[in-house]
């Protein structure tokens, strides 16, 4: 019987392990984002080791991104790796001839690192480049304290998937938070939005006015009927 509960227990183990394992990915998150919106992409970066630390995340950013800001974190550096475009860019502000290929965060040491069972969050403020329907693809290489590299480079549902942003279209992403558009005919149509509130704040004072009124007739009521008891128990009495 004891050999039997053995194996049984040890796939029930490997079974509650292995979901943890597989959630303990490098992401880029939110894993959609509207096309051509300036936003904010976080790399979240799990530590899987038990004996060592992450020191070292180099990010390769899909082509079109042509600027990135991040955040300092303390006690690491970070660096943008440039690359020449073969055809510029005409913006509003001039041609832009480069693009930003590759970021690379490293810690100063070992004990400023991600730790084991800790995470960190790498955010980088960016113009999200493509077209709505297409996907975006961050391969990022993980450098532990030991000298270990964990490539997340692989496809999706793999082992060692490399983190993907759906782009998704700029128009129905902002229909669906809820925000309007600039312009006369948005507001016209958002302005009658408060009335209910309104005419439900006016019928609860109404309500409340009529129930105090209740309430203080109830109460010179029931002070009739004490005065009326108290003179017929004096009546009584005589």
């Amino acid at each position: 019987m004891t050999r039997r509960i053995a194996p049984f227990a040890a796939v029930v183990v490997a079974a509650l392990i292995a979901p943890a394992a597989a959630a303990a990915h490098v992401t880029v998150q939110p894993t959609s984002a509207p096309a051509g919106a300036e936003t904010v992409l976080t790399v979240r970066v799990p530590n899987e080791r038990d004996d060592a630390s992450t020191v070292k995340l180099d990010v390769r950013l899909p082509p079109g991104f042509v600027s990135a800001a991040w955040e300092s974190t303390p006690g690491w550096s970070v660096r943008a790796v440039k690359q020449k475009l073969s055809k510029p860019i005409q913006t509003d502000d001039g041609p832009i001839d480069e693009q930003i290929s590759e970021v690379v965060w490293t810690a100063s040491s070992k004990s400023t690192g991600i730790q084991p069972g800790e995470f960190r969050d790498f955010p980088l403020s960016v113009l999200i480049p493509g077209k709505a329907g297409q996907t975006l693809t961050f391969k990022a290489l993980q450098t532990y304290s030991n000298g270990s590299v964990v490539r997340w480079i692989g496809a999706p549902g793999s082992d060692e998937p490399a983190p993907q942003v759906k782009l998704t279209n700029a128009s129905a992403t902002t229909g669906a938070t809820g925000s309007s558009s600039s312009g006369s005919g948005g507001q016209s149509q958002s302005a009658p939005a408060p009335a209910p509130a309104a005419a439900a704040d006016n019928d609860s004072n109404g309500l409340s006015i009529v129930a105090l009124v209740l309430g203080a007739l109830g109460l010179l009521i029931g002070i009739a009927a004490f005065v009326l008891a108290r003179r017929g128990a004096g009546t009584a009495a005589r």
